[in-house]
């Protein structure tokens, strides 16, 4: 379900939004000072692309500096690809194939306005082998 869900999502909007992210990261990568803010794009954009099947999860070592790179990464790029997430999310909720992908578009909103202090990681899914023994 899962291999369906990224198809149809790079197809009908993952492969615009990985777009958008890549040129904001190249643009923060150019001037120079704002190259940590151009990683964070080019992390959540590879999220954007291929989002079934993986989770952003907080960092547990960010701080103040995460919050204030928010701030500045808000400024200057966040406003713009938050909009493009709820612009996306709307159009792809108009059939009801693409209502879990508008919702999908939704819940990356939060994502995309404070993307530092934020990792991506695989969902581990349990199966017969993964139960601990003894338990």
């Amino acid at each position: 379900m899962r291999l369906i869900l990224n198809v149809l999502w790079l197809v009908l909007s993952g492969f615009w939004l990985f777009l958008s992210y890549l040129a904001a990261g190249v643009v923060l990568c150019i001037l120079i000072v704002t190259i940590p803010w151009g990683i964070a794009s080019f992390r959540i954009g590879l999220y954007a692309l291929w989002p079934f099947g993986r989770e952003i999860v907080a960092k547990p070592t960010a701080g103040v500096g995460s919050f204030l790179g928010n701030l500045v990464w808000v400024v200057l790029a966040g406003w713009w690809l938050a909009l493009e997430h709820i612009v996306t999310g709307l159009v792809l909720c108009v059939t009801i194939i693409g209502i879990p992908l508008g919702i999908a578009n939704f819940k990356l909103v939060p994502v995309s306005l404070f993307p530092l202090g934020k990792e991506v990681r695989e969902i581990r899914r349990g199966g017969p082998f993964d139960q601990t023994l003894g338990r």
